[in-house]
Formats: structure tokens, C-alpha cells, sequence
């Protein structure tokens, strides 16, 4: 489980870590591993999708099992099946970098979505709010 405190401090080190590296304004979105969101953020002058994008992509990790960088390698050869994987799920699924699983114990207990920058940008912002908050 991913309390509120956790998905705080997820979006925040990940916020702060983009700043350092002087990112382009981000939105981070932080879903359970039901894929209910528990928080999320987009930071002044992200553009109104990010969020949507973010949460999608955070959406597309936990139903696929796997981060969005991983599943992006995957659809480069098999683009059928993963066209009829976001047709399936009514496109709410990005393959791009940034979409990246959250483990306790080896076990998924949500995702977070980054998205506004690169995608190995957002993944490396994801990644960075992840484990300051402990996982």
C-alpha cells in the first residue's frame, strides 16, 4: 500500500529532483496498485495534459506489469499487439519512458507517472520520488 504521506513525498523529491537537473515543467500522478490515484501534481507551466499523459502512463505500468520504458522497448517489435493493447483499454495507455512500478517487499503496490519532460527524464524523476520515499 502507498499512503498519502508516501505519495507526498513521492511527488515531491520527484518535483525536486526535476528542478535540479532543470527539467521542463512536470505533472506526476501517484496510483494504488488497483490504480486509484492517491496524489498528484503538475507543476507551474505544465501544460493542462500532463496530467492526463502522467496518469496514463502510470495506468499502462501497473495493467501491463512492467515500466513504460520496458514496455516501449516491447512495442517496437510488436506494434499490432500493443496498438490492440491501448485500443482495448480505450487509449489510456502511453508507451513512453515514465510510467514506473512501485515495490515493497518484490511486490507492486502502485505506479507513478511522470510526464514533460524526456521520458528517460520522467522516468529518472520517477524513479528519484520513489526512493526517497522508501521503496
Amino acid at each position: 500500500m502507498i499512503t498519502l504521506a508516501q505519495a507526498q513525498t513521492i511527488l515531491s523529491a520527484g518535483f525536486a529532483h526535476a528542478r535540479a537537473q532543470s527539467a521542463k515543467p512536470l505533472a506526476m500522478v501517484v496510483l494504488d496498485a488497483g490504480g486509484h490515484p492517491v496524489a498528484m501534481a503538475r507543476e507551474d507551466g505544465a501544460t493542462f495534459f500532463r496530467a492526463d499523459i502522467a496518469r496514463a502512463k502510470a495506468y499502462g505500468a501497473l495493467g501491463m506489469g512492467a515500466d513504460t520504458g520496458v514496455l516501449a522497448e516491447r512495442a517496437k517489435g510488436n506494434p499490432t499487439f500493443f496498438g490492440g493493447v491501448v485500443t482495448t483499454v480505450g487509449g489510456d495507455l502511453v508507451f513512453s519512458p515514465g510510467g514506473v512500478l512501485v515495490r515493497a517487499d518484490g511486490v507492486v503496490v502502485g505506479a507513478v507517472g511522470v510526464s514533460g519532460d524526456t521520458g528517460e527524464m520522467d522516468a529518472e524523476c520517477a524513479i528519484a520520488g520513489i526512493t526517497a520515499a522508501g521503496f
